[in-house]
């Protein structure tokens, strides 16, 4: 198949495991450069390399902590113009709603929500000019289906839903779109180590 993204830029966050890691690896075998990003900079490294090797195609890897300002500043200064962006850094965790304080309901929409709304806001202007770019939200069956578990959590893929409906609308007609996923629970690392902290409670 050929996706026509030859010498396209792709910024691929939360890309060193995972579903985005088959993301990254896939547009990478389209043609596309693609940006890796982790917090970990072994990690980013190992898989931007993992990608280009199985894929023979260009990808780099850039960590920043998506869960500050600074951090995605840096991104954006390192990665240049972007084609595309797919918003998926993201964490969650097993938690009784009583006991989410306000600083795990700040570090959470901080890292899922708020590190789409400045690498989309960052964006969105250069594309507008290019007229053409793709921004896509990997948000999750859990923004219409709140997990008792992880109450803190669903309200961020909710919140993923409206902004990607919201960029959409505001650069209707311009070459650029703005779409959300809703994966269902997908066997990779970070869910394995999720259902066995839930089978062990």
């Amino acid at each position: 198949m050929d996706l026509k993204r030859e010498g396209e830029r792709a910024l691929v966050t939360g890309s060193t495991a995972g579903i985005v890691y088959a993301i990254a690896k896939g547009l990478a075998q389209e043609g596309a450069t693609v940006i890796v990003n982790g917090r970990n900079m072994d990690r980013v490294s190992e898989a931007a390399e993992a990608i280009s090797k199985e894929t023979g195609g260009s990808a780099v890897g850039i960590a920043a902590d998506l869960g500050t300002a600074s951090g995605a500043a840096e991104l954006l200064s390192e990665a240049g113009d972007v084609d595309i962006l797919v918003n998926n850094v993201g964490i969650f965790q097993p938690v009784p709603f009583v006991d989410i304080s306000d600083e795990a309901w700040q570090e959470i929409f901080d890292i899922n929500v708020m590190s789409g709304v400045r690498l989309s806001r960052a964006l969105v202007p250069g594309m507008v000019e290019r007229q053409w770019g793709r921004i896509i939200f990997i948000s999750s069956e859990s923004g219409v289906q709140i997990p008792a578990e992880m109450v803190h959590y669903g309200p961020t893929k909710t919140a993923q839903l409206a902004l990607s409906r919201g960029i959409a609308e505001s650069v209707a007609g311009t070459g650029v779109t703005s779409n959300a996923v809703l994966p269902g629970p997908t066997r990779s690392e970070g869910v394995v180590e999720f259902v066995e902290k839930l089978a062990e409670d």
